[in-house]
């Protein structure tokens, strides 16, 4: 296997890990694993959640993805692992760090990208029970979160910086 089919198929995975992660949100951890899951949508005191239990459950895969393929030269099958890998450090940066804060790295932007994040987010969690969600993707935002986002930084500018003519008590 050449190293650019190593990559293809990494990134490949990496991609198609959105579609997996936004079905298993919705009709696992959402489905017969919400007994895992509920503790994210009410949360309980304390720093460690049930939920957390899903990194180890997403986990396994890649390991032994990785380590399988690596013993029997099946690099292809070590791709993949690194793929899922590589979407679990994007998962935990997103999920852990940027929306939930967990950790105190980048507790503000105005990055529309990541504010439209954190809006698609703050909807599903709006649902405190495993029916009638919304948003169960990670990475992927759906078109009327950042359009919203956008509208609210538009209307934002306006007020902090008004176009001279909208300035109140000024005549034209």
């Amino acid at each position: 296997m050449t190293i650019i089919g190593f990559i293809l198929i990494m990134f490949s995975t990496f991609a198609l890990m959105e579609a997996i992660t936004w079905l298993t949100h919705r009709y696992v951890m959402h489905g017969f694993l919400w007994f895992l899951h509920e503790d994210h949508h009410r949360p309980q005191p304390g720093f460690f959640e049930k939920n957390d239990w899903f990194f180890l459950i997403f986990a396994i895969p890649s390991w032994l993805c990785i380590m399988l393929g690596l013993q029997e030269n099946a690099y292809w099958v070590a791709a993949i692992g690194g793929g899922i890998a590589m979407y679990g450090l994007a998962y935990f940066i997103v999920h852990e760090v940027i929306i939930h804060q967990r950790f105190k790295w980048f507790s503000r932007s105005d990055n529309t990208y990541i504010m439209s994040i954190r809006r698609a987010h703050k909807m599903h969690h709006k649902h405190l029970d495993k029916n009638d969600g919304e948003s169960f993707g990670m990475l992927w935002v759906s078109k009327k979160y950042r359009d919203k986002v956008k509208a609210d930084k538009s209307r934002q500018a306006k007020v902090m910086y008004p176009h001279p003519s909208e300035k109140t008590g000024q005549v034209t």
